[in-house]
């Protein structure tokens, strides 16, 4: 009874401060738009120039993207898990938000940059980031290329010896982060546990995300 009673005050106070709200609005003109929230990366070091080459073994610099909002993910094309999910879980909420609203999600240019340039040349990058959306980029270059985007990116990584000289794998960094059209940092994108199946709720959180900070 007791919750009852309390859900019930809860109720009251909403129609009442809406009532109030809709009252000063008529009185005192349109009401006061709420201040637009701060992007929670405004003003990290995050991000910054870099050469590199695409799928399609054309070079590719971060002033190609200006304008452009960067959906950028760290990972290699030889990851048996978590790499594959975290981008099926990136562009197919890339794809919901490009249904929802063509104009902004065109504006999105999704980059996937490799860990592992050793083995993940162009031609290894070109049907695995066909998989995934037909817009994605995959990158690489020299190891000296990679390290310095992915320290200017603030990811980590580093090999994990296998069973045989190629069969190793790269420990990362799993970060997603979204970019404004100057390529400073805006949000981190979610990225939920890579068990979870990636039609369950992730792409629906990668759409809203975006929504929320590309203008």
């Amino acid at each position: 009874m007791m919750n009852i009673a309390i859900m019930g005050q809860k109720l009251v106070r909403s129609s009442l401060l809406l009532f109030f709200t809709a009252a000063l609005a008529g009185c005192g003109g349109p009401a006061a738009s709420p201040p637009a929230a701060k992007p929670p990366l405004e003003g990290a070091r995050i991000g910054g120039p870099f050469t590199l080459t695409d799928q399609n073994g054309k070079t590719v610099k971060d002033s190609d993207f200006a304008g452009k909002y960067r959906l950028v993910y760290f990972g290699y094309s030889f990851c048996p898990d978590i790499c594959p999910v975290d981008l099926q879980k990136l562009m197919r909420g890339l794809s919901q938000f490009e249904k929802a609203d063509a104009a902004r999600g065109a504006k999105v240019a999704p980059l996937f940059i490799t860990v592992d340039p050793a083995r993940d040349t162009p031609e290894a990058l070109k049907p695995f980031v066909a998989r995934y959306h037909p817009r994605l980029l995959g990158l690489t270059g020299t190891p000296e290329q990679i390290a310095a985007v992915a320290k200017a990116y603030v990811v980590t990584y580093h090999k994990v010896e296998g069973s045989a000289p190629d069969r190793y794998l790269m420990a990362h960094s799993q970060l997603a982060f979204l970019m404004d059209p100057d390529g400073k940092p805006l949000a981190l994108v979610p990225l939920d546990d890579p068990s979870t199946d990636p039609d369950e709720g992730a792409p629906d959180k990668v759409a809203a995300e975006l929504a929320k900070w590309v203008k």
